[in-house]
């Protein structure tokens, strides 16, 4: 028997994983070295992105590029991103994100160094596990200390 995680904003997801998952990390970083316990973090991590694309792709009743733009918007829940789409259509699908306020809770965690790892780095596969066919490009992310993170989806025919 789960708890409904979907009932949760995820910046409040993030927060929680972050709080447990952070110290974890600097532990195992500690007795394994960092090159080694990044490795495994970070395949786990991604690991779980898929089963959440999976899993977000049955919750919005599909897995196409219109279902996605539809799930997209609740990563913004409670205000945690400023979003402006850029682009929108049947394959293709582009947003910039002006405001990212996963940034300052990492920071307010006291692990910024952790943030590309525990969201940045898992939104690959993610969409891996949202569709196969889905592809995904980010040249820019406000973790980084950029302006703005660039998303592009596109559906391959």
């Amino acid at each position: 028997m789960g708890a409904d995680l979907s009932k949760v904003d995820l910046l409040t997801r993030r927060e929680i994983e972050a709080r447990i998952a952070g110290p974890l990390i600097k532990a195992f970083m500690k007795e394994l070295g960092e090159e080694k316990t990044l490795e495994i973090a970070g395949e786990v991590i991604k690991s779980l992105a898929r089963e959440s694309g999976s899993q977000l792709a049955s919750m919005v009743g599909g897995n196409s590029m219109e279902h996605f733009a539809k799930a997209s918007e609740a990563f913004s829940a409670g205000g945690a991103h400023e979003m402006e789409v850029v682009e929108k259509g049947e394959t293709n699908y582009s947003m910039n994100i002006k405001r990212c306020d996963f940034v300052k809770m990492y920071e307010e965690a006291g692990i910024p160094e952790l943030g590309y790892l525990l969201s940045c780095g898992r939104d690959s596969a993610m969409v891996e596990g949202f569709n196969h066919r889905m592809k995904f490009t980010r040249t820019k992310t406000i973790q980084e200390g950029d302006d703005l993170c660039d998303f592009c989806f596109e559906i391959e025919e």
